[in-house]
């Protein structure tokens, strides 16, 4: 299948051609659909806390012990999605046509000053004319003026202050930072994960805030930006799942969607890990709520942990599995896993009923907040069967869903939440070492999609989502959380809602 050139290059980017031939292997034989046993709900499957629940949370957080913890920032990618439709109507206006009244780009001119970014020396006096519309588009999107269609999310100008402050996305990650994932010695980890090309662009949007904020907040910020390992890149093929050739006769590979990031969380020395993609911030007036309700997922995650330790330490001091001491504790522990994480086990009985109990506390923990469906894209909470005869909570996307099952089709048909990707985990296990990630990945549970290269067609292939199945063989929870806490970005007049507005 491949020359020595290939292998060169295969072998240069850190792979091997083993892994790629499973790869185009991958593109042939497709992947399994997902079982669904029903959608998460408050009925069964996602938890619904009261204000004294919730505040009861809040003080297990802060008052439990834990080896470390951060904040874990996804933020490699660039915003050209962002700004897609705005590449759109920038191609109509400089063809000489105007564009719709009612199109993204018509209404991002007109409200070119309610942007954090809107500056009158490059953009002047908003005009209700095609010319001017051109003008600001061109001026945000290219090297005329901001270049915001080659830049990072985190950063771009979201927030404007009335004292006149402007804030990236990023900085708004540093000032959340600072309370919820706050360490005893005043200090805040942030690990953010970025493309090498960008790191220029968040050190010098960091070095732009750093004083400033640690003295107004009284914080010390530790931050290590870490990249997309390359090796983790995948082979594309073409629409007959041949490995793809690039006009030089070279393979074509490409980022592994977020699922790679697994490499990068699994690096982490820290215990406690909060996860909330680069593009979920809002105007620091709804931190208060957003802090709140980190500060609840993390409280259930780590009292999860100490539960789930507390059941292992029994089971290690419970000697003989046939003995009725033994089997008590382990209908208590499966009423548990039942009742609480919707993990169903088969029926056995001895050594191998133990044994899979330990299997099963024995892995990383994840709490997932859930926000009520408004119709937002993102990943929804189900119950699936797994492979053992088990079943596990679990974030499917939709592409993991066979709509031609009609029974799956009714499954998400009735989903009452989605996850909004803000996930608190605990990654060290009851004696203290780190869990290895990498061994709780299904590989059964990602992605083939279209794309096209210089408009040729290829597929290609995404690793298991981090929050998908890179995260399938954990112990997971999903709570719900209040749909203030959830303000993404993933188009610019997106800004113009009122979390991202004074």
């Amino acid at each position: 299948m491949f020359q020595e050139k290939d292998i060169r290059q295969i072998e240069e980017r850190g792979s091997s051609v083993k892994t790629v031939e499973e790869q185009v292997e991958r593109f042939r034989k497709g992947f399994p659909w997902m079982k669904i046993v029903a959608p998460a709900t408050p009925a069964r499957g996602i938890m619904v806390l009261d204000a004294a629940q919730e505040e009861a949370a809040v003080k297990y957080y802060e008052g439990a012990q834990m080896d470390g913890k951060c904040k874990f920032v996804p933020a490699s990618g660039a915003a050209s999605r962002m700004f897609k439709d705005l590449f759109s109507g920038l191609d109509t206006l400089r063809s000489g046509s105007d564009v719709k009244p009612d199109s993204p780009a018509a209404r991002f001119a007109s409200h070119i000053r309610e942007f954090a970014f809107y500056d009158s020396n490059l953009f002047g006096e908003p005009e209700d004319t095609a010319e001017y519309r051109k003008t600001v588009l061109s001026r945000t999107l290219t090297d005329e003026g901001l270049n915001y269609g080659a830049k990072p999310k985190g950063v771009i100008k979201f927030h404007r202050y009335p004292d006149g402050e402007v804030r990236t996305a990023f900085a708004e990650h540093l000032v959340e930072a600072q309370d919820y994932m706050r360490n005893p010695d005043g200090s805040a980890n942030i690990v953010v994960t970025i493309s090498p090309e960008h790191q220029h662009l968040f050190e010098e949007v960091y070095e732009g805030v750093k004083a400033e904020f640690e003295k107004r907040y009284g914080v010390k910020y530790n931050i290590t930006f870490t990249f997309q390992d390359k090796a983790t890149d995948t082979v594309a093929v073409d629409v007959e799942n041949r490995p793809f050739r690039t006009e030089t006769d070279s393979l074509l590979f490409r980022p592994a969607g977020h699922g790679a990031l697994i490499y990068n969380l699994n690096n982490l020395k820290e215990e406690v890990v909060s996860i909330k993609n680069i593009d979920n911030v809002a105007n620091e007036r709804l931190l208060p709520v957003t802090a709140r309700y980190k500060k609840v997922l993390l409280g259930k995650c780590l009292e999860l942990r100490d539960t789930l330790f507390g059941f292992l330490r029994e089971l290690d001091a419970c000697p003989d599995p046939d003995s009725s001491e033994c089997k008590a504790l382990c209908d208590r522990i499966e009423a548990f896993l039942d009742k609480e994480l919707c993990t169903k086990l088969p029926s056995l009985s001895g050594i191998e009923r133990v044994e899979m109990l330990r299997r099963k506390l024995n892995r990383p923990v994840r709490v997932c907040g859930m926000v009520k469906n408004q119709g937002e894209p993102g990943g929804g909470p189900f119950i699936i069967a797994e492979k053992d005869g088990s079943t596990s909570l679990q974030i499917l996307e939709s592409v993991q869903i066979n709509m031609e099952d009609e029974s799956a089709k009714a499954a998400l048909a009735s989903a009452t939440h989605f996850n909004p990707v803000d996930i608190v985990c605990c990654l060290h296990d009851y004696k203290g070492q780190s869990f290895n990630l990498l061994e709780h990945v299904d590989h059964d549970a990602g992605f083939i999609s279209s794309k096209s290269y210089q408009g040729r067609e290829l597929k290609a292939l995404e690793l298991p989502g981090l929050w998908n199945g890179s995260m399938s063989d954990w112990n997971t929870l999903f709570v719900e959380v209040p749909l203030d806490t959830f303000n993404p970005v993933k188009v610019v007049l997106d800004l113009l809602r009122p979390a991202h507005q004074n």
